[in-house]
């Protein structure tokens, strides 16, 4: 049994203003990756919301770590979501941004070399400026000498791209939690024991919790899908 369009919108709708939503994976024992990438954690309906959560969005938001690591692909979307974008009065296609300190990137991966719209690349003003990358990417530095999250976000709203999905990584993420910015939190957990050394979907510096709401709670063949609003 897959999720239909309309079961996806109704549980995971497009914000009706400015949201950060995070999505992301976990073992029942929290780990987020296996053998150091995520898609051994992934199960029946978790592509579905993946896909869907990046339909919906204005601009999705990942950490060149990430990146690297799991291979991204360019930012592209099916014919079917590509047109629901359209009917909706979105551009057919999100806006990619990357967060990258040191802007080591490959120009030749295809989330560059295959990109429907230019990726953005957040960094700071001490990164390289010979880096190959600022040729196939916008480069926007947001910081002196390391990114401004917050002002990377405030940057997107000014561009129009007020509805932000943060895919990851753990670093990220918890950057993300400790200048207060996320609004969301879309959490499949998957019915594995992983063990191992493999981090939780979160860390960085000390912070305040947060209290969250749930939203609701699904299951696809022992796949929990989760989703946590800001009260």
């Amino acid at each position: 049994m897959i999720f239909t369009r309309d079961e996806l919108l109704a549980h995971y709708p497009r914000a009706d203003g400015p949201v950060l939503r995070a999505n992301f994976i976990a073992s029942a024992d929290g780990a987020v990756a296996v053998d150091g990438v995520s898609a051994g954690l992934q199960g029946p309906g978790d592509k579905e919301i993946f896909d869907h959560l990046r339909t919906i969005c204005d601009a999705l938001i990942v950490a060149a770590g990430t990146v690297r690591a799991e291979r991204y692909d360019a930012l592209r979307l099916t014919a079917s979501d590509r047109a629901w974008r359209l009917a909706a009065g979105l551009p057919e296609f999100p806006l990619m941004v990357i967060v990258s300190g040191s802007l080591d990137l490959d120009p030749e991966q295809l989330i560059f070399a295959d990109a429907p719209v230019r990726p953005i690349v957040l960094t700071h003003r001490a990164a390289p400026a010979d880096a190959p990358v600022r040729a196939v990417a916008e480069v926007i530095a947001v910081g002196d000498t390391e990114v401004d999250l917050a002002a990377g976000v405030r940057l997107l709203h000014g561009r129009g791209a007020t509805r932000l999905l943060c895919e990851g990584g753990p670093g990220l993420f918890g950057a993300l939690i400790a200048a207060d910015l996320v609004d969301e939190l879309c959490l499949t957990v998957a019915p594995l024991l992983a063990g191992g050394a493999a981090g939780r979907i979160a860390h960085g510096p000390p912070t305040p919790p947060r209290r969250m709401s749930l939203r609701h709670a699904l299951t696809r063949q022992d796949m929990l899908f989760l989703r946590y609003a800001r009260n």
